[in-house]
């Protein structure tokens, strides 16, 4: 995917999310965040897009930026959150995906915190779709490339990073099978090591977990997800796996 294509997709996830965030109210529950209302999930978002926006001025060698402080009232705070999402996406419009900046893994690059962006707001729209709708898993939401996109950045990128923050304590091999997308990819995973996502090396009966389907509930599987993905072997590898 190309950089325009996640800002494109960053914008359309936003105006659904919002839909939904007018649609319910600030204190409905979100079952897949437990302990978070929709007041709590704009406040994340809002906060994610200040701290993106602070990476962005930021040299690739800075200091970890913060996110700015949002306001408590309501309607503050979507004024907020309107205004976060509508610097970053100038911003990130404006520059070069290749400009550098600072980033918590991977490329140190502006093109990072465009896809990063694009799935945060993905997965937090699916939140939203849960508040409106509870545990039932709301029908496909996103096209094939972006999903298996999706996929392939929590397992080689956001990971990494979680394991850092919360150490993987279980060791095995999970296999990712996204059919319509006609990617896989093998986790490699032990306690205190870098988790590392690759190719399948083997058949998959060496697997100790399988995880299959439409790329899109394979996103929302990795994510943690309600999801309509087949998981065969250990499950509980699956559900180990440390989320951002």
């Amino acid at each position: 995917m190309q950089h325009h294509d996640y800002l494109a997709h960053a914008r359309a996830e936003y105006q659904a999310l919002r839909a939904l965030v007018l649609a319910v109210g600030p204190d409905v529950p979100v079952p897949t965040c437990p302990g978070w209302t929709v007041r709590k999930l704009v406040d994340h978002l809002a906060g994610v897009h200040s701290w993106a926006l602070n990476a962005l001025h930021t040299p690739a060698d800075g200091t970890r930026p913060k996110a700015t402080p949002r306001p408590q009232d309501w309607d503050d705070l979507l004024t907020c959150w309107d205004d976060r999402f509508g610097d970053l996406e100038r911003l990130l419009t404006s520059l070069d995906p290749a400009t550098p900046t600072w980033t918590f893994v991977g490329p140190r690059s502006a093109g990072f915190w465009a896809r990063r962006q694009a799935h945060e707001i993905a997965i937090h729209r699916l939140d939203a779709e849960h508040a409106v709708h509870g545990h039932e898993v709301p029908t496909l939401l996103w096209d094939t490339d972006f999903a298996a996109d999706g996929v392939d950045e929590y397992l080689t990128r956001l990971l990494v990073r979680a394991a850092e923050v919360h150490p993987i304590e279980r060791a095995g091999r999970l296999l990712f099978h996204a059919a319509d997308a006609g990617r896989t990819w093998e986790l490699r995973i032990a306690p205190g090591q870098v988790p590392e996502t690759g190719p399948p090396t083997d058949s998959a009966t060496d697997e100790d977990t399988t995880v299959a389907g439409t790329a899109d509930a394979v996103y929302r599987a990795v994510w943690g997800r309600p999801s309509g993905a087949i998981v065969s072997g250990d499950r509980s590898l699956l559900d180990s796996l440390p989320r951002p």
